[in-house]
């Protein structure tokens, strides 16, 4: 059974956005992670089939308490693959439900004329080619190591080097065991879409981290300097955070925030392959933690990339992209305005990241215009990346200062960046959403104070 419930929570985990397939599966701390591999990635290409088959035999109405995800693992292996792996009441619910299920797809298999399984499959919808189109991007871990030498690293293995990228277009000739420094992160590796380096020593060993381009730019562009205090605010699985840390050299301190236990000790794991000290994680809802807490006083850089509706992923296989329901965005958007507006209230907060990895308005561009509208001159949009090519909706004025990224002009998942920064000067009063500010205080403040030095 540990096999059916572990792939149900890389489903699951799937479904939030927390990560690629492969990087869910290969911190799940499941000890068979080839074969929880192959169970999520048949189960994940059989996933509109078993949609259908689920409601066409109302199983998950006759069973209350079964999770979907386990429901979608169960029903592959028992129809699709090679039978149940498992014992006890889930073989017993399987089998009990057999009959109906078998009937629907026989049902199925004759409404589209086809006798095989594959048939049905093919039939039912073709493969997406989006995600094959997503390089592979490898950060380096400058905590364990560098550019250079894990570059040579790979030469030795008998990779071929081909110097740094000039354009999105040159990623795309990639092949075979070719790979290019990226043209704008300057630690970011790039390989053909489907190399895959979960087995290879560099991988294992902490040296490099397996994070698509776009997910990198949240700690990137929040740069915050060595011995800075910074809070990253929705952690797990820990990519960001490690990356957080190789910003400051593992020098200041980090406030990593989850509140599941399971992603906790996922990124407990990651943490320590990948080098990372300072960093304290409190499994804790974000939205409970008091911003008045003396040791969050030298807070001055946060990082929040929270719960989204995920659409922007783009490699977590056939089956997965259901649009949302608009009530579904709506509650989304309340809680990431809830969760932004509570990460501006830490007091000596000087810089923000806020990001998704969601293509909605209502979850990027509209969180961020109604933020700001709450909170006054007290924070400014910055222009983030100026020269990144693919900006934010205009949904409101100076959303283009926002940052966008897609498998179509980026090459990577779709993500969503803005970088807000306190406006006034750090003696000022801290506004509460909705307070505002005199206009033109801050203006008039700096003036003073440009007045005092050249006396």
């Amino acid at each position: 059974m540990a096999l059916y419930s572990a792939a149900a929570a890389v489903l699951a985990g799937l479904e939030r956005g927390e990560g690629g397939l492969k990087s869910l599966v290969y911190n799940s701390g499941f000890p068979r992670v080839r074969q929880l591999y192959a169970l999520v990635s048949e189960t994940l290409r059989y996933a509109s089939l078993l949609e259908k088959l689920l409601d066409g035999a109302a199983l998950l109405q006759a069973e209350k308490k079964l999770a979907p995800q386990l429901a979608k693992v169960l029903v592959y292996d028992l129809l699709f693959g090679k039978g149940l792996k498992c014992g006890g009441r889930w073989k017993a619910l399987a089998q009990r439900h057999r009959a109906r299920l078998e009937a629907e797809l026989a049902r199925m298999k004759v409404r589209h004329k086809v006798s095989r399984n594959e048939d049905l499959l093919a039939s039912e919808k073709a493969v997406s080619t989006t995600a094959s189109r997503v390089p592979r991007y490898v950060r380096v871990n400058t905590l364990k190591t560098c550019v250079d030498d894990v570059i040579d690293f790979f030469k030795c293995q008998g990779y071929a080097y081909l110097g740094k990228a000039t354009s999105v277009e040159e990623l795309k000739t990639l092949s075979g065991k070719k790979f290019l420094l990226d043209l704008h992160l300057p630690e970011l590796l790039v390989f053909p879409s489907q190399t895959d380096l979960h087995d290879n020593l560099l991988y294992t060993s902490g040296h490099i981290i397996l994070q698509d381009k776009a997910s990198c730019l949240p700690a990137f562009l929040l740069g915050p300097v060595a011995g800075s205090h910074v809070i990253d605010a929705c952690a797990a699985p820990g990519n960001k955070t490690s990356h957080l840390a190789a910003i400051l050299k593992n020098k200041g301190q980090i406030f990593a925030f989850d509140v599941d236990p399971k992603r906790v000790a996922t990124m407990n794991t990651l943490l320590t392959r990948a080098g990372v000290t300072g960093c304290q994680l409190v499994q804790q809802d974000f939205l409970t933690v008091d911003p008045r807490d003396p040791k969050y006083s030298r807070v001055t850089h946060i990082l929040l990339d929270p719960s989204c509706s995920g659409s922007g992923m783009v490699t977590r296989g056939p089956g997965e992209e259901v649009a949302p329901s608009a009530e579904r965005l709506q509650a989304l958007a309340g809680f990431q305005c809830r969760i932004l507006n509570h990460a501006l209230s830490f007091p000596a907060l000087q810089r923000l990241v806020y990001s998704t990895c969601s293509l909605h308005r209502e979850e990027n561009e509209d969180v961020v215009q109604a933020v700001l509208q709450e909170w006054g001159l007290a924070f400014r949009l910055v222009t983030a990346f100026p020269s990144w090519p693919c900006r934010g909706l205009m949904a409101f004025s100076g959303a283009e200062s926002c940052l966008r990224a897609s498998p179509t002009e980026t090459l990577t998942h779709g993500f969503f960046v803005a970088v807000l920064e306190r406006s006034l000067p750090a003696a000022a009063k801290n506004p509460q959403p909705g307070e505002g500010t005199e206009p033109g205080a801050a203006t008039k403040k700096r003036k003073k104070k440009k007045q005092r030095v050249k006396e």
